[in-house]
C-alpha cells in the first residue's frame, strides 16, 4: 500500500496564493516550463520543493489561461507511458499517463523548448497510447 507523508496544507496555502493572482505568462506550445503541481493523491505526480515546482512541457495551448501539460522526470522509463528526449544536454521523460489540463497561474518560469522533432515524436506516441475504440 502506498503512504507518504504529504503537507497538502501548504500546498493549499500555496495554492490559494496562485488562485488570486492576476498576470499571467506568455508561453506556447512545445516549451518547457516549471510548473505548480502541488501535493496530490497516491500515485498522481507531486511537484517538489516548497513551491510544488516539476518541469512540464506545454502539448497543447487552448487560450491565454488554460492548457494541456505533460510533467517531466530524471527517472527514465521506456515503456509506452513514458517519452524519452534529451533537454539542454541531459536526457529526461515525459510522464505521458500523467497528462492534464492546468490553469497558466501555475506556470512560474520558462526553462526551454523540446526541440520540434522530438515534440513531433512526443505526440505520435500519444496518440497511440489514447487510442480509443
Amino acid at each position: 500500500m502506498y503512504t507518504q507523508n504529504k503537507n497538502f496544507d501548504s500546498w493549499n496555502f500555496l495554492k490559494k496564493k496562485l488562485h488570486k493572482k492576476n498576470k499571467l505568462p506568455y508561453f506556447h506550445e512545445r516549451e518547457i516550463w516549471f510548473c505548480h503541481l502541488g501535493v496530490n493523491v497516491g500515485f498522481e505526480q507531486d511537484g517538489q520543493s516548497d513551491q510544488s515546482l516539476r518541469p512540464v512541457i506545454i502539448l497543447r495551448k487552448f487560450n491565454s489561461e488554460i492548457c494541456i501539460i505533460i510533467p517531466l522526470t530524471k527517472t527514465l522509463k521506456n515503456s509506452i507511458h513514458y517519452f524519452i528526449f534529451s533537454f539542454n544536454g541531459r536526457r529526461s521523460c515525459a510522464i505521458l499517463s500523467q497528462m492534464r489540463l492546468i490553469d497558466a497561474k501555475r506556470l512560474k518560469y520558462k526553462t526551454g523548448d523540446i526541440d520540434k522533432v522530438s515534440f513531433l515524436k512526443l505526440k505520435q506516441k500519444l496518440k497511440r497510447l489514447l487510442e480509443l475504440e
